[in-house]
């Protein structure tokens, strides 16, 4: 059993790893639009992962007994300058996202929720990957950006995504 405050916060991340599909959506749509189809497959992919990762919390309050409450996700941004633009506000939300989970991770240690805690590990973990491959990506595009063929070799390489 999760305590109440616990599952609100679990409810709060979920809508939290929704929006994140919703914003990495948007951030395809856009690349889609500037025909970056490359970047644009990394981001739908993006979008399914945070997906999953609204699952997980979604299933583990279900096997803890408590209540799933789904708010409403808020409207992502649309449009953007460019790519660079792009990888900068994915880090910085993965970032967010990461600040998201160890609050979560806090009160589950304040509660001595150690299931919760293990379930948090691997969140943790993922958001490690997370920034790291967010950070790499911005590197290289700001790279790539001062050379256009540059970047769209890094387009097709980002388009290889599995």
């Amino acid at each position: 059993m999760i305590s109440k405050k616990m599952e609100k916060i679990m409810n709060e991340q979920i809508n939290k790893e929704m929006y994140s599909a919703y914003f990495y959506l948007s951030m395809a749509t856009d690349l889609r639009e500037k025909y970056f189809d490359g970047f644009a497959h990394f981001f739908e992919h993006q979008a399914q992962e945070e997906m999953e990762h609204a699952m997980k919390f979604y299933e583990y309050v279900n096997e803890q007994g408590g209540r799933i409450i789904l708010e409403a996700i808020e409207k992502p941004q649309t449009s953007f300058k460019d790519v660079e633009e792009i990888f900068d506000l994915s880090l910085k939300h993965e970032k967010f996202v990461t600040q998201s989970i160890n609050d979560i991770y806090a009160l589950a240690v304040k509660e001595n929720d150690f299931a919760s805690m293990q379930m948090l590990d691997w969140f943790i973990k993922e958001q490690i990957e997370e920034e790291g491959n967010m950070d790499k990506a911005l590197h290289m595009v700001r790279m790539a950006a001062k050379a256009p063929h540059a970047m769209m070799m890094l387009d097709a390489q980002f388009g290889k995504r599995e």
